[in-house]
């Protein structure tokens, strides 16, 4: 009997994750991005992990015909006279765009045609527009959050990502940044062929690997243990460098990649990462990227009157509902910008009576930030979908006293200590061991 009810519910289970992902693939647009939130495994149940999950990289794909006409279009060209091949099958589809393999003509390597898909754009905005009004009804029940300026600001950061000239920028940027950051990139950035960047067409160099949502699948096709050393470290490389760049490019730059969800991760060979689709990038203010390096000490260091402090110069407002304030604040930041779940969690519930969330109200809530909130968050689904559980704020100390220490705002800063603690960053995931 316990067995058929174990049974029954996993079927339950595995039947709204398809009406969901149904729903979600129907409806299009915003609705991919909405599976993407809500398929992580730090959030939803595995069986609609597994189902939403595929949507990041495998949402409805246009035609072929129509593909074609849109590249034709934009470049000025037939087909046939851009390309030596042009793959009919896309290698990936997703809220925005699709991407095709080809070769171009009188070239020897393949590049990645990314080609936006035609109507989306109004079709993802008026998703949006409503959105914004459900939360402002949001506002209005228990969940005393800020929602609103969140909504603007992704109607403002989706608004950005039909501007491929924009995004070849961006990649531009990013992988100028890393290069001159390290001796070796922690994250590959594909090349852009400049000449072939318009708003609604982006070529750029092709990346041998394979999806991230596919490791576990290649880990089991070489025989390898995946609870074994091998692919333990593996993982905890991937990891390390993902961490290392969002690190960088958030408290050093403050221009990052605001969107490293699976569908946007290859892994290559020596389980070295490439980064991919620049549609989402934000660029912090300097006072909120050195207010956000602050609040990182915070966390890092448990202090609960620094985390306060943070989140004032951050301008977050919060109204307490609970008696034990600064405990709760602690737990908030904690559950709002680290990866780390608290021990014997393995799925955050942000809305239940125990959660911080239910014990503050946050009726203001800077736009600019939000980047910052749905990166952590899409790390924290990453590290749990390894099974590492770790605390990015603990890996960007180093990083945060040196952004501090730059601008002048941590006196008295010992370097050989920042480099003794930049040492354990590097040491902290285990020796690189490639699949």
């Amino acid at each position: 009997m316990c067995g058929s009810k174990r049974l029954c519910g996993k079927d339950n289970m595995s039947l709204h994750a398809d009406k969901l992902f149904h729903m979600c693939s129907d409806l299009g647009g915003f609705f991919l991005k909405v599976a993407q939130v809500i398929g992580k495994p730090d959030l939803a149940p595995a069986a609609w992990v597994r189902r939403l999950v595929t949507l990041c990289d495998q949402a409805p794909a246009t035609p072929l015909d129509v593909i074609q006409a849109v590249l034709e279009n934009e470049l000025g060209q037939c087909v046939d006279e851009l390309f030596e091949r042009f793959d009919a099958d896309p290698i990936g589809s997703a809220s925005i765009a699709q991407v095709h393999r080809a070769r171009l003509k009188g070239d020897k390597t393949d590049v990645v045609v990314k080609v936006q898909h035609p109507g989306v754009q109004d079709l993802m905005m008026t998703d949006i527009r409503n959105l914004k009004a459900f939360a402002l009804y949001i506002q209005k029940t228990d969940i005393k959050f800020d929602l609103h300026s969140i909504a603007k600001e992704m109607e403002k950061q989706i608004g950005f990502e039909f501007d491929f000239k924009r995004e070849a920028d961006a990649m531009e940027r990013i992988k100028r940044f890393m290069l001159e950051n390290n001796k070796k990139a922690p994250v590959m950035v594909p090349r852009v062929m400049r000449d072939m960047v318009t708003r609604r067409v982006l070529v750029m160099e092709y990346i041998d690997g394979i999806p991230i949502l596919k490791l576990g699948d290649e880990i089991d096709k070489r025989g390898i243990n995946p609870r074994g050393m091998i692919a333990t470290a593996a993982k905890q490389n991937i990891l390390k460098s993902l961490t290392l760049a969002y690190g960088q490019m958030i408290l050093k730059s403050g221009f990052f990649h605001a969107d490293p969800h699976p569908g946007n991760i290859l892994i290559c060979k020596g389980s070295e990462v490439a980064l991919l689709d620049y549609g989402q990038v934000k660029d912090l203010p300097d006072n909120l990227r050195l207010g956000y390096a602050n609040l990182v000490l915070a966390i890092a260091d448990n202090d609960s009157l620094r985390v306060s402090k943070s989140y004032r110069e951050l301008g977050i407002d919060t109204l307490s509902k609970c008696d034990d304030e600064q405990k709760e604040m602690l737990k908030l930041a904690q559950t709002m910008f680290d990866t780390k779940l608290p021990p014997g969690v393995t799925m955050l519930q942000p809305f239940s009576d125990e959660s911080s969330i239910k014990k503050f109200s946050v009726p203001v809530f800077p736009e600019e930030l939000f980047s910052i909130l749905r990166t952590v968050h899409i790390l924290r689904g990453l590290s749990v979908g390894l099974g590492i559980n770790y605390s990015c704020a603990e890996q960007w100390r180093p990083i945060a006293e040196e952004a501090l220490y730059l601008a002048g705002r941590l006196k008295g800063e010992d370097l050989k200590t920042k480099r003794r603690r930049c040492g354990l960053f590097r040491r902290v995931f285990g020796r690189v061991v490639g699949l």
